[in-house]
């Protein structure tokens, strides 16, 4: 186990890599996939669940965390790894999405952004000192830059003044910081879809130096082709030697896509989320478990699947469960769509290293493309 931080590229296979990030917490193999704990929880999952699906890391969620319980209560009780009884590596994110999607009555200026708390109304200011404050009191092992990000659409002054403003902030992050052994800080692209702005930005960024990079302001409402469209370019203009987390992804085709894009690092909500309102993510695509054709199938959510979920209940089961709005239904659905997330990062990777991933990326949108077959 490392005492700081580093990344080693493994292997290459077109534009996507493998490599292993090292911290003093752990290992995190990429491309990783991290399930977001956003309250200091995944929602239905205990670590220990988490941790046997494969997840090498998680993420947290400072805009959340500083409301409740805070991270000053937090720090008191030994950091948020002993709070949430998560050993391994966590990332938090930097507050800036949630102020921008969540908060009431934001003001926005040079120094940051206050706003009124979606919960009860109280006013906060987050700036750029106050995040990594924030996220120093969480003991978060990769913190991220305070930046703003808009949503798409937007004209391009817009997006070119956000960009701006967050390559400013993320210099005040930077010197905000300071040295901190074995923790990482990550920059944050942005510049929506324009290649001219993603490339000030990335030049900006890399002027300060981070240990890490970030590809922002995507899965903001732009759809997949156009997604896709700016990670053609984007993680290029970022340095080679460098982690490039993708922020906020989490379907398996925006996965495999960005995978094959150069992009090391996920994460999302939608496996745990879809797996508490019954969507359930397989090898031959998506199936919903509420729906009537499963009360009587024998059969598992997903043959060749290993999880608790697959090997031991059945479709009937679950679609039992799930109607009759039972908590092992929550429990068991996110366990599977984790497991399966982590199970397509495993595959990525030993792909990636034998130099076949075009084979098995092809294998994957033929498998999703028969769709989920019916019982003889």
């Amino acid at each position: 186990m490392s005492d700081r931080f580093s990344f080693a590229l493994g292997a290459t296979d077109g534009k996507a890599r493998t490599g292993v990030i090292s911290t003093p917490r752990g290992e995190i193999r990429t491309p990783a996939f991290m399930p977001v704990g956003t309250a200091a929880t995944v929602k239905a999952m205990l670590p220990e669940s988490v941790r046997a699906t494969g997840a090498d890391i998680l993420l947290g969620n400072t805009y959340h965390l500083m409301l409740r319980p805070t991270a000053e209560r937090i720090d008191r009780l030994g950091g948020l790894h002993r709070f949430m009884n998560w050993d391994r590596p966590i990332l938090t994110d930097s507050g800036g999405f949630q102020v921008m999607s969540l908060a009431g009555l934001r003001k926005l200026t040079e120094r940051g952004v206050t706003f009124k708390s979606h919960i009860d109304g109280s006013r906060h200011e987050l700036t750029p000192e106050r995040s990594m404050e924030i996220q120093r009191l969480l003991g978060s092992d990769i913190v991220m830059c305070f930046d703003e990000c808009p949503a798409l659409p937007a004209d391009r002054t817009r997006i070119a003044e956000s960009m701006r403003l967050s390559m400013r902030w993320a210099e005040r992050s930077r010197e905000a910081f300071g040295d901190r052994p074995g923790h990482a800080l990550f920059g944050i692209q942005q510049g929506g879809l324009e290649e001219d702005l993603r490339a000030e930005s990335a030049a900006a960024l890399r002027g300060i130096g981070f240990d890490g990079y970030a590809v922002g302001g995507l899965a903001v409402g732009e759809g997949q082709a156009a997604m896709f469209g700016c990670l053609d370019f984007a993680p290029a203009q970022l340095p080679e030697d460098k982690p490039r987390y993708l922020m906020g992804v989490g379907k398996p085709d925006d996965i495999v896509g960005a995978v094959a894009r150069g992009i090391d690092m996920m994460d999302c909500v939608l496996p745990s989320r879809s797996g508490r309102t019954g969507q359930v993510f397989t090898r031959h695509g998506v199936l919903n478990i509420k729906n009537a054709r499963h009360q009587d199938d024998p059969r598992p959510l997903d043959e060749k699947c290993g999880c608790p979920a697959c090997r031991n209940y059945s479709r009937a089961y679950l679609h039992h469960v799930f109607r009759s709005q039972e908590i092992i239904s929550s429990m068991l659905l996110t366990w599977h769509n984790l497991y399966y997330c982590q199970e397509l990062m495993q595959g990525m990777r030993d792909a990636i290293a034998a130099e076949s991933f075009a084979a098995w990326q092809a294998a994957f949108h033929a498998a999703r493309a028969e769709g989920d077959i019916e019982p003889v």
